[in-house]
């Protein structure tokens, strides 16, 4: 029976706590019988500190059904700079003039060849339906968004190629090679034909990525003015493009105690979550305590998948 992957998306500024949520709920997930893939696509990765095991560039097992990935950007930035070394610079100066120096930049590879190397891990576990649940640990939020409009990106570049493709057939092989989504790398050309293969890949992710039952957001911030500008703005871009934000998961909050200067930390983030009820009306808003210890290991994990998916 073939498998009906959920995506879940855990994105937020840097330092509030999205690793700690997305390991908690791929504990969750796999614990009660999903076959759950948790990857990391922030650079900065802290998922291995997170489950307190180690991940490494390949799919590794942590316990029964739940597995774990970090993108390595190094890697991927080594790969695909040996591809571009391939081409002499007078191909790459043909971009110019058609519109495609516009929107892909060969020097600065934006968006960033880490993005398309994570997107490129998102389609190959889109169509394998090898798990139930696949969850990503996104990097902050303005790199994750990039990430999340990337079906946008390369739809455009792809259209483009369509377009000039009999006038410059010899640049084929070239984006053959950066692009992700082609199909059999053997190929030496690249025609109409794989062209508009690759543009259905990339309407399949968009299609995956605005359905609300398949692929769900969810905004991790903390109590205070930056982190909850920086979570509005993202849910604008969100909605933007049609993405449901599943939960605002507001972290870090100050647990009752007899600590005068802890309470009165409290309070003002008590007065920032009503404005957070306020600002995100009609969101689910799911908060988080701030714990004792570090969230670290999965008993801690426990804890957080508890306090969050018990309400």
């Amino acid at each position: 029976m073939e498998r009906e992957t959920v995506y879940y998306f855990f994105s937020g500024k840097g330092g509030v706590g999205k690793t700690s949520c997305s390991a908690a709920a791929g504990l969750k997930y796999a614990r009660e019988g999903k076959k759950t893939l948790v990857i990391s696509v922030d650079p900065a990765h802290s998922l291995a500190d997170s489950f307190d095991q180690k991940i490494g560039g390949e799919v590794v097992e942590l316990e029964k059904n739940l597995f774990a990935l970090e993108i390595d950007p190094v890697k991927a930035v080594e790969e695909y700079k040996e591809k571009l070394n391939l081409f002499a610079a007078d191909k790459l100066e043909m971009l110019k003039g058609f519109g495609l120096d516009e929107t892909f930049d060969i020097a600065g590879l934006t968006p960033g060849i880490d993005e398309i190397a994570a997107f490129d891990k998102f389609m190959q576990y889109m169509q394998s339906k090898e798990y139930d649940v696949i969850i990503f640990d996104t990097a902050p939020t303005g790199h994750a968004l990039r990430f999340l409009s990337l079906p946008d990106v390369l739809d455009s570049w792809i259209g483009k190629l369509i377009k000039i493709k009999l006038k410059f057939s010899g640049m084929f092989g070239f984006f053959k090679n950066i692009l992700p989504f082609g199909g059999d790398k053997e190929e030496k050309n690249i025609g109409a034909e794989q062209l508009e293969a690759m543009k259905r890949r990339i309407e399949k992710a968009k299609e995956i990525l605005t359905d609300k039952n398949k692929t769900k957001v969810n905004l991790v911030l903390i109590p205070e003015v930056m982190s909850i500008l920086e979570s509005e703005r993202a849910l604008k871009v969100l909605k933007g493009y049609d993405m449901d934000v599943e939960n605002i998961i507001v972290n870090q909050m100050i647990p009752e105690n007899k600590c005068d200067f802890c309470q009165e930390r409290r309070k003002n983030q008590l007065k920032r979550l009503e404005e957070i009820k306020k600002k995100f009306k009609g969101q689910k808003i799911l908060t988080l305590p701030q714990f004792k210890q570090e969230v670290q290991g999965k008993k801690m994990l426990e804890k957080v998948a508890k306090e969050l998916y018990s309400k």
